[in-house]
C-alpha cells in the first residue's frame, strides 16, 4: 500500500536533523516531488533518449 501524504511527510520530517529549518524540509518535499513526477514520465515513456539529446543539442 502506498503511504499517504501526510505518512511521507511525517517520515520526511523524522529522517531531518534537529537542527534543520522549514526551508530544508521544504526543499527536501520539492526535491522528492520532481523525482516522483520523473519516474511516473518515465513509467509513462515519456523520456527522451540521451543520444536524442546529444543530436538535438549537439556534443
Amino acid at each position: 500500500m502506498t503511504p499517504s501524504t501526510k505518512e511521507r511527510v511525517h517520515a520526511i520530517a523524522d529522517e531531518l536533523p534537529v537542527e534543520a529549518t522549514i526551508e530544508d524540509a521544504i526543499e527536501r518535499l520539492v526535491f522528492l516531488k520532481k523525482l516522483d513526477r520523473g519516474l511516473a514520465d518515465s513509467d509513462a515513456r515519456r523520456i527522451v533518449d540521451h543520444g536524442e539529446v546529444e543530436r538535438e543539442f549537439g556534443r
